[in-house]
């Protein structure tokens, strides 16, 4: 199990052509889902997203307005303040939570979620591997990107690989 996020990262993308040659081969080539859920729900028990949080530091969140009721309640604020300070527009998201490129998501203090029991639910679905919207195959479209950032991602795809008959790389 790789936890390192230097490592995620340097094999992630190293990684990515075969790994949208996974996402392939799961489309076309039957496994069962429970299969690949029962994977991802081992490997994501065995790693504490909260002492890594990659996520938050490196993605956005767009939120719905479902979230943004859940953020005024939870920090009793009137909606325009929770807009004006917590958000942003987004034009290819929609609404999404502030960040910077240092530090990441505006709710985020190193790598605790200041919000963490009324995040969002995109936050609260990542890495999207067990939870979300849609069958895992559909949702399989952004893990290629994703195994690069989460140490979840990378090792459940590597796990699927040994999981399918996905073929190995020539070479490799």
């Amino acid at each position: 199990m790789i936890t390192d996020l230097v490592q995620i990262k340097r094999l992630g993308d190293r990684d990515r052509t075969d790994n949208e040659r996974l996402r392939k081969h799961l489309k076309t080539h039957p496994i069962a889902e429970r299969i690949l859920r029962r994977t991802a729900v081992e490997i994501e028990s065995k790693i504490d997203c909260q002492t890594c949080a990659n996520c938050c530091r490196q993605s956005t969140v767009r939120l719905t307005e479902r979230d943004i009721e859940r953020l005024i309640k939870a920090l009793r604020l009137k909606k325009s303040r929770v807009i004006d300070e917590y958000t942003l527009p987004s034009e290819e998201e929609g609404t999404i939570l502030k960040r910077d490129d240092e530090n990441g998501c505006v709710f985020l203090n190193g790598t605790e979620c200041l919000i963490y029991e009324d995040r969002p639910d995109i936050c609260r679905d990542y890495p999207h591997l067990v939870r979300g919207p849609g069958s895992l195959i559909a949702r399989m479209w952004h893990m290629p990107e994703r195994a690069s950032v989460c140490p979840i991602v990378y090792n459940t795809l590597e796990a699927y690989k040994q999981a399918s008959d996905f073929p190995k790389k020539v070479g490799g």
